[in-house]
């Protein structure tokens, strides 16, 4: 019962670290700045034309599609885009010789995987609204993806390739059955929903007649910094949800946690 107990005051702070996020996300998104690309070139300019250009943050949410002029290439499934996640997987087979209390023997074969490979990358990209364009860092961004491969393949050799990826594996534990290839992508001409910081600290664009905005990760802690292909109501719904059940089941945990820990040290 001791173990029991501890194991539920060990999920209720879990669930204590998952609602404040949560709380986090929703009072970013009440707390961000709304407006279109070319308010915060006209706050920027005028900024700027006061006390000069270099020094102006505000933390804003913006909508508009993507665009890049050289974006990545993803590693395995070599498509263009401008931030992609990959992961490969080996699965195998292993004989396992368990011994009981009595000394009796059993000998099973159990399944199992380990990832042998992982990678993401990112690239400074633009956005475009009705009203202009601004460049995003997406560096440390809670980033939406799609998924644009999720494949098995059996194991043919020592050496593994898809795409872009090749690795060559040596000796491994148990038999090698074969290797999941997974890959999401942020991709191109996408609409988006951006939560993020603006700095004018780049100073003047190639044209002289603008500030060269960037969107990049809050400087405050605490403020959250995403690309989602959701809107911000569902963004708002789905973290309030987040936070009222994740709320509900961490009181529940504790109470019984310590219950249960009252009952199995009482008992002891």
């Amino acid at each position: 019962m001791v173990i029991f107990g501890s194991i539920l005051m060990v999920l209720s702070v879990v669930l204590f670290f998952v609602q404040f996020n949560a709380r986090q996300k929703v009072a970013s998104l009440r707390q961000a700045r709304a407006g279109s690309i070319s308010d915060l070139q006209l706050i920027a300019m005028k900024v700027a034309s006061e006390i000069g250009s270099g020094s102006w943050r505000d933390y804003v949410k913006l909508q508009g599609d993507i665009q890049c002029d050289q974006p990545l290439t993803s590693e395995l499934k070599q498509v263009p885009c401008v931030y992609y996640e990959m992961k490969v997987e080996r699965e195998y087979e292993k004989t396992v010789t368990e011994r009981d209390d009595e000394g009796h023997t059993t000998t099973k074969t159990e399944r199992g995987s380990e990832v042998v490979s992982e990678n993401s990358r990112s690239t400074p990209f633009t956005l475009k609204d009705s009203s202009g364009k601004i460049e995003v860092d997406p560096d440390d961004a809670q980033i939406d993806t799609v998924t644009v491969l999720d494949e098995f393949r059996q194991a043919t050799s020592s050496t593994i390739s898809f795409g872009g990826f090749s690795l060559s594996m040596g000796n491994n534990d148990g038999r090698t059955i074969g290797y999941r290839y997974q890959e999401s992508i942020l991709p191109l001409n996408r609409n988006v929903f951006i939560v993020g910081e603006v700095t004018d600290a780049r100073g003047l664009s190639g044209s002289y007649d603008a500030i060269q905005l960037t969107i990049e990760k809050p400087t405050v802690w605490g403020k959250k910094y995403i690309i989602s292909f959701q809107s911000e109501a569902r963004l708002q719904k789905e973290a309030a949800r987040t936070s009222k059940y994740s709320l509900y089941g961490m009181l529940a945990a504790f109470t019984a946690g310590a219950i249960v820990l009252g009952v199995g040290l009482t008992s002891a």
